[in-house]
This record gives C-alpha cells, structure tokens and sequence, in this order.
C-alpha cells in the first residue's frame, strides 16, 4: 500500500482528507502512482502533470524519505519505505514569488 501525500488545493478538488493510499504493482515509480492517482482520481489529472507529455507541471515537487524526487526520470524506483508504506510520496507545491 503506497501513502501519497496531496496539497490541501489537491485534496480539496479530490474531496479526500489526509493520505491517500493506492495500490500499485511492482515496479513502483512516480509514474506509476501518478497513474493510479489519476485513475482513483481523474479530477487530478492535468494538475500534476501535462496530460499529453505526462512532464511534472512547474512548481510541482515529489519527495520521499527527505529526497527531492522531482528530476528523478519518472521510470526509477521509489525508495523501499515508500514501497512498503512505511514512508508516503509527498507532492509538494512549491513556492515562488517576490
């Protein structure tokens, strides 16, 4: 059982509060998350990602067991703790301004 871990904007328009778990097969990858997501949740997809590219969308970040995952290939495997559920996958919206 894999533990995402949402902004409120995006637990808000997916109407979930706290974590949300997924089942996912072997390999886990952002990708793969980011795929069931959207399929548990199809009024996330484009939010996360481009819907035709499948490319973070700027100022989206993913972190997991303190590392920042975000320009990690999409493909690599997510760290074992996350794997197991012991850790959850942040998506993090960052911030910017001035």
């Amino acid at each position: 059982m894999i533990r995402v871990v949402l902004p409120q904007h995006l637990r808000t328009l997916a109407r979930v509060d706290g974590e949300v778990t997924l089942d996912i097969a072997s390999p886990v990858t952002v990708g793969s998350v980011l795929d069931a997501l959207e399929v548990h949740y199809p009024m996330l997809r484009g939010t996360i990602r481009d819907h035709s590219t499948k490319r973070r969308r700027p100022f989206i970040r993913f972190f997991a067991c303190e590392q920042d995952l975000s320009h990690e290939p999409s493909d690599s495997p997510l760290p074992a703790a996350v794997v197991s559920g012991v850790e959850p996958l942040l998506i993090v919206g960052a911030m910017a301004g001035g």
